[in-house]
């Protein structure tokens, strides 16, 4: 992929995120309060919070990447958060939306979560201004 394109891809993925968000909590709030228990409303609550948190910070990258900063580890970072909040939240969602049990999804989600964090601390660390 052409590095200049990367910023629109990483932005269509936040905007895809975060009207999904929205959506899944607006359902969430209107829809599935009287279907699921507490417990499982309180995990689709999770999914989305998570869902919408890692949104912005992905927004945070791609107003990095559009300022023609080129770290591979923002890139990193960046590919780690999405993939991550598709999993972590993802996998929240189907767990409370269908009788799938999608085992260790869910945590691997939290680690590429977690590590796309620490990918961006390293980024930040190996920063240089050009």
């Amino acid at each position: 992929m052409n590095i200049n394109r990367v910023p629109s891809v990483f932005l269509a993925i936040v905007g895809l995120f975060g009207a999904t968000g929205v959506a899944a909590g607006a359902y969430g709030a209107h829809a599935l309060s009287q279907q699921l228990s507490p417990y499982l409303l309180n995990v689709f609550q999770t999914a989305v919070l998570y869902q919408l948190i890692h949104t912005v910070a992905l927004l945070g990258m791609v107003a990095l990447l559009s300022q023609s900063i080129t770290s591979k580890a923002l890139l990193i970072s960046a590919s780690l958060m999405v993939v991550g909040t598709i999993l972590f939240s993802g996998s929240l969602y189907l767990l409370t939306l269908s009788s799938l049990r999608v085992g260790l999804i869910t945590p691997l989600g939290g680690f590429l979560l977690i590590s796309a964090w620490g990918t961006l601390l390293i980024a930040a660390v190996t920063y240089k201004k050009k």
